[in-house]
């Protein structure tokens, strides 16, 4: 593929990704398949891209999350060590899986996601939720 190209559809899975990062539904959902099935970047590539992702997007909200006085910092100590050992763990758990099993665990957890947001979009109580902040 000519190198612009490739250029110009990694911009666009990467606006796309950070879109739906914005919108609440994180964009690893949408980059890791799209860089998985139609780039062919191996599983763990994917993690990792979305996880350097990942981190730019959440330093951005975090300020202004911060700006906007969201942020709480009661408790904010136990969550922060908790989060960083179970990262690393994960991390550490990924990198001894082989790719075909974070393929398919991430498969999973995708259809997962997806019956659990059906489920709550058709529900009257989620109904009820949504339409309570309008």
């Amino acid at each position: 593929m000519n190198t612009f190209l490739t250029i110009i559809l990694y911009a666009i899975l990467g606006f796309a990704s950070g879109i739906f990062g914005g919108l609440g539904m994180g964009g690893g959902t949408l980059l890791i398949p799209l860089l998985n099935i139609f780039l062919g970047f191996d599983q763990k590539l994917c993690q990792g891209i979305n996880l350097v992702s990942f981190l730019v997007m959440a330093l951005f909200s975090l300020i202004i999350h911060f700006k906007n006085g969201y942020i709480q910092t009661k408790g904010i100590f136990y969550i922060i060590i908790s989060g960083l050992a179970l990262s690393l763990l994960g991390s550490f758990l990924a990198g001894a899986l082989p790719s075909e099993i974070l393929k398919i665990s991430f498969g999973v957890f995708l259809c997962i996601l997806s019956v659990v947001q059906f489920a709550q979009t058709i529900s009257p109580k989620g109904k009820k939720d949504k339409n309570k902040g309008k």
